[in-house]
């Protein structure tokens, strides 16, 4: 279904929809590649139980970088999707949400290529708190606009 014509107006929405994506997407990738792991090495992350029934052992290393990797995205993105979503009801300048937007997707993406790469410290924190920026100033921005409706 295409986007409604209110919707396309809103260009902070569409760059907000636009760099989610990207996000979701990543996510997915990271999914994908840790089903792989499992397959390629016989691995299962969760018990000796649960991989018995399919032959495989329950293993470590790479798989549970990427079981991290993977967990602190959920940690992070969904987060960031509802904060975002608000703020660009809030009619913000275009120009700064979509520097807010990219700083958080181009600071997820650096993290999430810092954890699995195995990056020295402290590229993966620096990755982070980047990332963590533009969410505290949505939420703040959030939290001043809403405030006189307490």
């Amino acid at each position: 279904a295409a986007p409604s014509p209110k919707m396309m107006e809103n260009t902070v929405f569409m760059s907000f929809t636009f760099y989610s994506t990207i996000l979701i997407l990543k996510m997915y990738v990271v999914a994908i590649i840790t089903g792989q792991v499992r397959l390629r090495k016989k691995l299962h992350a969760l018990s000796r139980r649960d991989g018995r029934w399919q032959g495989s052992l329950v293993g470590r290393s790479n798989l549970l970088s990427l079981s991290r990797a993977h967990r602190n995205d959920m940690e992070n993105i969904f987060p960031f999707l509802f904060l975002g979503a608000v703020y660009s009801l809030l009619d913000p300048s275009p120009a700064v949400a979509r520097i807010h937007f990219f700083v958080f997707c181009v600071g997820r993406i650096v993290h999430t290529i810092a954890y699995l790469l195995r990056l020295k410290a402290p590229t993966r924190s620096v990755a982070y708190g980047m990332a963590q920026l533009p969410c505290f100033s949505m939420a703040l921005q959030i939290l001043l606009a809403t405030t006189p409706y307490w």
